[in-house]
């Protein structure tokens, strides 16, 4: 059977599975993690947000690995390794009897999952540049973009006719695919002559400039603070949309109106931030978002923790909407200063930020108690702290010379 190169739609559709595989791995989960930590016996209701938090720790850890190992082993291996990986942890999850073990299965998961989502870029890269990359990646992020909108449904289905085990049946299934479509209709897109050797020091050497370039960094915990917050929600919504506000059968609805929000977001932005700039864009979006939390914090305390469904639904789309902006936008900053090691820094950034947002998120996550406040405190102070971090480095950024 011949192989497919790195073009066409048939490459595409196996980029983007690849690259679904981390929203699936997530966005299944919300309808039934209640159900898991219940039958698992977690005995702190909030216990259950670290089902997601979990996975986001393994993924961190795996964004630091796959990428570099790939530039010198070659794209296919690694990935492959991922899948493995990925089926462990999920076959760990599926088999659980107690809640620290499918805490390690969730680790392992995400560790898994790293791989495709990582090294499925690189491939792209490796066989086109320019606007020919840009339209595939544009293709790929539709498909990314459609699945938190379908993924909970998804999970809510499952769980109508089956136990939350067979969420994870799903995925090993859809991670069997991805491995076999691969071996079967994909090359490998770096040749051997092509590779890199693997080099400690140069990669110390890149990790050092990345961590000390000051813009980089801003820019990396302002795209921690915008993730931090979505964690946090990530956490949360099962509860706040199901036990909080008694919306257990329309949960799934509002997720992926949410979901909607970030894509319209994504799709104007990249309309008109040629025309706009990214930071003029990136400011208003980060000032609207913290205007908006801090209305919501002061509404949700006039209500005692509990604003009307309409309010807490309108407050969601509002600060998703720019969130989708800030995510793309603040990820490009970060990476406008280290062009020349733009692998290693993306992998280093992407791990430092997904590091802050966990830990955010959780503290601000298990601070919850029944009520919408830690969420909206949470939104609003990360949103200041990112506020403050993104003009300093605005400021210490080097003027131009003329």
């Amino acid at each position: 059977m011949p192989k497919t190169r790195s073009n066409g739609l048939e490459f595409i559709v196996l980029v983007a599975l690849l690259n679904a595989m981390v929203a699936m791995s997530i966005d299944t989960m919300l309808p039934a993690i209640g159900a898991m930590a219940t039958e698992l016996g977690a005995t702190d209701p909030n216990s259950r947000q670290f089902i997601i938090t979990s996975f986001f720790g393994g993924l961190t850890i795996g964004t630091l690995i796959y990428g570099p190992l790939s530039d010198s082993l070659g794209r296919k291996p690694m990935i492959y390794w991922g899948l493995v990986f990925y089926a462990i942890g999920g076959l760990i999850c599926m088999m659980a009897t107690s809640f620290p073990m499918i805490l390690i299965g969730r680790v392992i998961q995400g560790l898994g999952a790293a791989g495709p989502r990582i090294v499925s870029i690189a491939m792209v890269r490796d066989g086109q540049g320019g606007a020919a990359m840009a339209r595939i990646m544009s293709f790929v992020m539709t498909v990314f973009m459609l699945v938190p909108i379908l993924a909970p449904s998804i999970g809510q289905l499952v769980l109508m006719v089956a136990s939350w085990r067979m969420i994870f049946a799903g995925l090993l299934v859809m991670g069997v695919i991805a491995a076999v479509w691969l071996a079967l209709r994909q090359e490998e897109t770096l040749p051997k002559e092509k590779r890199a050797p693997l080099s400690l020091a140069a990669l110390m050497a890149a990790g050092r400039e990345t961590v000390t370039t000051p813009v980089t960094m801003a820019y990396t915990l302002g795209t921690g603070c915008v993730f931090g917050s979505f964690v946090c929600y990530l956490g949360t919504a099962q509860q706040i949309f199901v036990e909080q506000y008694d919306q257990g059968a329309y949960f799934p609805l509002w997720f992926g109106c949410f979901a909607v929000a970030i894509a319209i977001s994504m799709i104007l932005n990249g309309r008109f931030v040629m025309k706009l700039g990214m930071r003029r864009i990136s400011k208003w979006a980060l000032r609207t978002s913290i205007v908006v939390s801090a209305v919501f914090l002061l509404a949700g305390l006039t209500f005692g923790g509990h604003p009307p469904m309409w309010m807490l639904g309108l407050y969601l789309f509002t600060n998703f909407f720019c969130c989708g902006i800030l995510f793309g936008n603040y990820n490009a900053m970060s990476l406008e200063p280290v062009g020349h090691i733009a692998g290693t820094a993306a992998s280093i950034s992407g791990a430092l930020s997904t590091l802050f947002a966990i830990i955010s998120g959780t503290i601000i996550g298990q601070a919850y108690d029944g009520t919408v406040i830690p969420l909206a405190a949470g939104f609003t102070g990360l949103g200041i702290l990112a506020f403050f971090v993104t003009e300093w480095a605005e400021w210490r950024r080097p003027k131009p010379s003329f």
